[in-house]
């Protein structure tokens, strides 16, 4: 079954909360730029189209606009804010300037219950608002189905075209029953059955994949995390030993990781691995360097500078192979008329400079972060990898305040390992975003048996977020804490004193540095 909703991208900030609705009603979508010729949509033999929202006014100069044969293509639509806009813009409706805005929470009252769009719903619900601009004609054919205390067009549809406008946005968490909604559009209206599995996403990448690649080789930059494990897991499935994934310790990993990567991948998986123990070349050239972003730069040009060498050793390839996730590939532009899809600069390995001559491959780039988790599982993957908390692409440089050096990385490394072990004994570590363990370079007197100690302070960090822009900080237990500290100042020579974090994000980052 190839059923799949198509959502053209129009540079609204929820175009991926849209696909995120469509995959929770077990539907594939896809979304693609508002440009997208109507022939190549037309190619995918999509159920429905979706128009998403977007900042610009379909009045203005240079705003936006689709292919007029979208509205030919015999399928279902769906139009969301200013996708309601363009719907009546192409199709004999008037849009102008509203005398009042509508952002926030407002009430829908449902005119026409007989609208299979709100099949099940109550008459009034909240909904959530976020446009300057209103209908204030309707566009030929169609009829007002809701309103809002704003707006007599504030739900449209034409029947019998199978055509629908929605002024206020359906995707997000301030639509209580907004996601009843879309299951109506994409099960009731568009005819599309439960069928996307994470099962049917890996048959249908694998095939993808050995399409793009064929005969040729590819490369990945393994760094241990989540979205490059899953990645290379799945490439491996799809092309074995055309595969070939490139490990960089820098000497700045966690403790045990460089051997659990190996293991997992090289033994277990079976996976062409080529390891790089550069960790001496790192910790040299960020000797005496204590500025936060000069580390960064320090490690992003090294890790270039050791991941070019490694792909001569790794032989001929033409792919380079990354885990860049759907947020990242599909990044929509609240600028007027310029809604684009770009690929986040940070998100590539290591900022790769251009003259790599690599084609991209990125298996995993229609998927959210929950989703590659469940792939992870589906292919295989211990859990120790699917559900690790992210760990930053500088590593413990950013945990070491001041100066990185040999000793400091073992003093952390050592703690942490005592916060991760006792984070998972207590079933912690996998109910929160993040914990970890800081070394802060401040020494202060300590008294252990009868002698005076002057050592290092560990501070403890634990947050909790939904997506790291955001955080609160976690009330652990007191004997957790308690625990926490005692081993770590038993066991971890070089330190004296724990102190725990109770700062949130704002104002304070989830990182130390």
């Amino acid at each position: 079954m190839n059923e799949q909703i198509v959502i053209l991208d129009f540079g609204s900030q929820y175009t991926q909360v849209i696909a995120r609705r469509i995959r929770e009603c077990s539907v594939y979508s896809t979304i693609l730029r508002y440009d997208t010729p109507a022939k190549e949509i037309a190619a995918l033999k999509p159920s429905g189209v979706i128009l998403s929202g977007g900042p610009a006014s379909v009045y203005a100069p240079k705003a936006p606009m689709p292919d007029k044969g979208i509205f030919e293509l015999g399928v279902p639509v769906l139009g969301i804010c200013y996708g309601l806009q363009i719907l009546a813009n192409f199709l004999g409706g008037k849009v102008e300037r509203g005398e009042k805005r509508e952002f926030g929470k407002g009430l829908l009252t449902v005119k026409d219950n007989s609208s299979v769009l709100f099949k099940g719903l109550p008459p009034t619900f909240q909904v959530w608002n976020s446009h300057g601009d209103k209908l204030t004609k309707l566009p030929t054919g169609f009829l007002p189905i809701a309103v809002t205390e704003n707006s007599d067009y504030a739900a449209i549809e034409h029947r019998r075209r199978r055509m629908f406008g929605l002024q206020f946005h359906p995707e997000v968490v301030h639509t209580p029953r907004g996601k009843e909604l879309i299951a109506n559009f994409v099960h009731d209206i568009c005819g599309c059955g439960r069928h996307w599995t994470m099962r049917s996403y890996i048959d249908q990448a694998v095939e993808e994949i050995r399409q793009q690649v064929g005969q040729e080789c590819v490369i990945l930059g393994l760094s241990g995390g989540v979205d490059s494990s899953v990645a290379a897991a799945l490439l491996h499935k799809a092309i074995g030993d055309q595969l070939t994934c490139i490990f960089v310790n820098n000497g700045l990993l966690r403790g045990r990781e460089e051997k659990a990567v190996q293991e997992v991948f090289g033994r277990h998986f079976k996976i062409k691995l080529l390891y790089e123990d550069a960790a001496r070349e790192f910790l040299a050239k960020l000797k005496g360097v204590t500025d936060p972003e000069r580390k960064r730069k320090i490690i992003g040009k090294t890790f270039i500078e050791v991941f070019q060498d490694a792909t001569k050793r790794a032989g001929k390839a033409k792919f380079l192979a990354q885990g860049t996730l759907y947020p990242d590939v599909i990044e929509s532009v609240p600028i007027a008329g310029n809604p684009a899809a770009m690929i986040k600069s940070h998100h590539n390995v290591g900022g790769l400079p251009k003259k790599m001559k690599f084609k991209l491959v990125e298996p995993l780039k229609s998927l959210f972060k929950d989703e590659v988790r469940q792939l992870g599982l589906e292919l295989g993957l211990p859990k120790e990898i699917v559900f690790r908390q992210p760990f930053p692409g500088p590593g413990l440089a950013v945990r070491i305040l001041g100066e990185v050096t040999p000793e400091r990385c073992r003093i952390l490394r050592d703690a942490d390992t005592i916060v991760v072990e006792e984070m998972k004994a207590t079933g912690w570590y996998y109910k929160i975003w993040q914990s970890f363990a800081v070394l802060l370079p401040v020494r202060s007197v300590g008294v252990m048996g009868d002698e005076r100690t002057y050592e290092y302070t560990i501070a403890i960090r634990a947050v909790e977020s939904q997506d790291g822009m955001t955080a609160d900080w976690v009330k652990l237990p007191y004997d957790l804490l308690e625990k926490l500290s005692s081993r770590i100042i038993n066991e971890v020579k070089g330190v004296n004193r724990c102190v725990f974090d109770i700062t949130s994000k704002p104002p304070g980052t989830i990182e130390w540095e």
